[in-house]
């Protein structure tokens, strides 16, 4: 570390951000002096434990056994081999942290830790995950305005931010992000980049690392990011959605099968089990105030449960292989996944959810090639189609379901359902713009 710290001093750095998300999947950070990187790697920062029961809003909703009064102290510890120096804010670096008890033993509501122990279990049953993130975002003005005006898709949109993009496309390769494609998408004033595929821990690193690259280039123009899942109660919000693939022996399971689309029969339980645990798998991927208003009918949010063969409506698009892009491109695509998620609780369930489909050897129903939100609820109901949570009640239900208490533990579960408590309780009888307005900011 003392050379790490040396070598980022003589490049003009000056401090290290260290950054974890929290249970509403708002970033957080300490910085410190760049040359106390070597004395914070191996002691930590010192960080409040109270940080678990943040809300949306930075109220802090007591209670948790442990976690009922101000005092205590966590560390967090900066992962060493993920440090970069950020190519926006040449004077920093920047590093993912772990959340440590003061003797250095595992803290139970440390959300990378909870990630950690999901990829573990995948390895004891011999199988390993890939997964990248698609971040939809909306550009403003500081002054106000959207940024942008014009068709959709269009290269008219990117040539009025060019300049931007010109920036944020260095500043992710300098970083060390690597992404498939930017352009503009559907909604005013929207983009959308994507994140290639990597092990489920650099995936999540990688989107937060990707949040404060985009934050940074943007302000060096004048813009702001909006990474909320809702930005205007009439228009479509921004999903960031979450693609997995699980392979065993370096081979694709979604792919090179003899089941319907290519699907082996593990790959077909994977998704199976995606399938079986949506609605709990969506209370954490979508678990905001304004992530249950953007699940909406008809908003290309993917506000039902299903799955479907590259269909773009489905909570589940099923992204097969193809000639051109070859076995390893087969993955599945979650789409009720936004920014007020945690990225690694998020990856934490789907890994567990997939794990469990292929032990139980689950079979998937037929896909669904329609968008099922015109039809009858009669005709939802006889093809097994409902909707994902609309409410605080039932994302509450779906969260007690018993699969995200057994991956988070007992003392995260509960801090995160307090948490959730505590937005419902904000939100409360406030009107459609006042929530929406609350969260734009935040992520």
């Amino acid at each position: 570390m003392h050379k790490t710290a040396e070598r980022l001093a003589r490049d003009g750095v000056v401090g290290l951000i260290v950054v974890w998300a929290d249970n509403n999947g708002i970033p957080r950070s300490r910085t410190v002096p760049i040359e106390q990187l070597p004395q914070a790697a191996e002691r930590g920062l010192g960080v409040s434990p109270l940080f678990a029961i943040f809300d949306t809003h930075d109220g802090i909703t007591y209670g948790p056994p442990g976690l009922s009064t101000p005092s205590g102290d966590v560390r967090l510890v900066p992962v060493a081999d993920r440090i970069v120096r950020l190519a926006g804010q040449p004077g920093f670096a920047w590093a993912p942290g772990r959340q440590m008890t003061a003797d250095g033993s595992p803290w139970p509501y440390d959300q990378r830790g909870v990630l950690e122990r999901q990829v573990e279990a995948a390895a004891r049953a011999g199988l390993e995950f890939r997964a990248g993130y698609e971040l939809e975002f909306r550009l403003s003005r500081e002054d106000g305005p959207l940024a942008v005006v014009g068709p959709s898709y269009s290269p008219r949109l990117m040539l009025e931010v060019d300049e931007f993009a010109t920036r944020l496309m260095r500043d992710l390769r300098a970083n060390g992000v690597e992404i498939g494609q930017l352009h503009a998408e559907y909604g005013p004033a929207q983009f959308e980049l994507n994140i290639a595929p990597a092990d489920p821990l650099t995936a999540a690193d990688l989107q937060l690392l990707t949040r404060q690259t985009i934050h940074a280039a943007a302000r060096a123009h004048g813009l702001r990011a909006c990474f909320a899942p809702l930005t205007d109660g009439a228009r479509v919000g921004n999903g960031w959605h979450l693609h997995t693939s699980v392979a065993r022996d370096g081979v694709n399971l979604l792919s090179g099968g003899d089941g319907p689309h290519g699907l082996t029969a593990d790959g077909a339980a994977y998704l199976a089990g995606l399938l079986r645990d949506l609605p709990s798998i969506a209370a954490v991927t979508a678990p905001s105030a304004a992530s249950l208003l953007r699940l909406r009918p008809g908003f290309f949010s993917s506000a039902y449960a299903f799955w479907g063969v590259e269909n773009r409506e489905a909570a589940l698009r099923f992204v097969p292989s193809t000639g051109l892009l070859g076995a390893a491109h087969a993955n599945v695509e979650l789409k009720p996944s936004d920014a007020s998620a945690n990225p690694y609780l998020s990856l934490a369930v789907v890994i567990a959810s997939g794990l469990a489909g292929i032990a139980d050897g689950l079979v998937p129903p037929p896909p669904v090639q329609e968008d099922p939100g015109p039809w009858t609820e009669e005709r939802r109901a006889a093809a097994g189609i409902h909707r994902l949570p609309a409410t605080f009640e039932e994302q509450h239900a779906a969260l007690n379901s018993g699969l995200v208490r057994a991956v988070l533990g007992e003392e995260l579960f509960g801090a995160f359902t307090v948490v959730r408590a505590a937005d419902q309780a904000w939100a409360e009888g406030r009107p459609l713009d006042e929530v929406i307005a609350a969260h734009l900011w935040r992520y």
